[in-house]
């Protein structure tokens, strides 16, 4: 298991289709909705209240929600993306399908850095992930040797200091999104 493999949340496997899995130990059982496909499927219960299921059809870009046994519907606390903010449909990502730049490159030692806790959302005035890699190149006339994106999950509304996030693998879709 790599970074980029999570043991929940929805993974898109390699031979085509989509992972989905989710710890829900007070259900009795779980649906899988895909809204966009108007698609309900029981997931399979599992031990230690994991529910599990593979759609081989979806792919990343699919929404979907989880609905529990008294029918609430509910965002995937585990989501890579929520293009509709938090109380909306989870977003299949897939995080392989970025392309690195500087595939060799392999860091700094620690010795050398200069960290510098960006807040995305105050950073430019436009407050974007596109808008804060403009002025880049200011940090690094600075001295800065690193960015940490703080904080980046995210949150209901349009602005907030994120520290109250809801779900910590969805980047604040307030911001953009992290490729553009």
């Amino acid at each position: 298991m790599t970074m980029l493999d999570m043991p929940f949340g929805a993974a898109v496997l390699a031979d085509g289709g989509v992972r989905f899995r989710f710890w829900a130990p007070g259900q009795e059982d779980v649906r899988l909705v895909l809204p966009e496909r108007d698609v309900k499927r029981a997931m399979e219960a599992g031990p230690d209240g994991w529910f599990e299921l593979v759609v081989n059809d979806a792919t990343a870009g699919d929404r979907y929600l989880l609905e529990l046994t008294d029918g609430t519907q509910v965002a995937d606390p585990a989501s890579r993306g929520q293009a509709e903010g938090v109380t909306g449909p989870s977003l299949v990502v897939d995080p392989r399908s970025y392309t690195w730049c500087h595939a060799g490159w392999r860091g700094r030692h620690w010795a050398e850095a200069v960290i510098h806790e960006l807040h995305v959302g105050t950073f430019t005035e436009a407050g974007t992930y596109t808008a804060a890699t403009q002025r880049l190149g200011h940090l690094a006339e600075l001295g800065v040797t690193a960015v940490e994106l703080m904080p980046l999950a995210d949150f209901p509304g349009r602005r907030n200091w994120g520290y109250d996030g809801v779900l910590p693998y969805a980047p604040a879709r307030a911001y953009g999104t992290p490729t553009s």
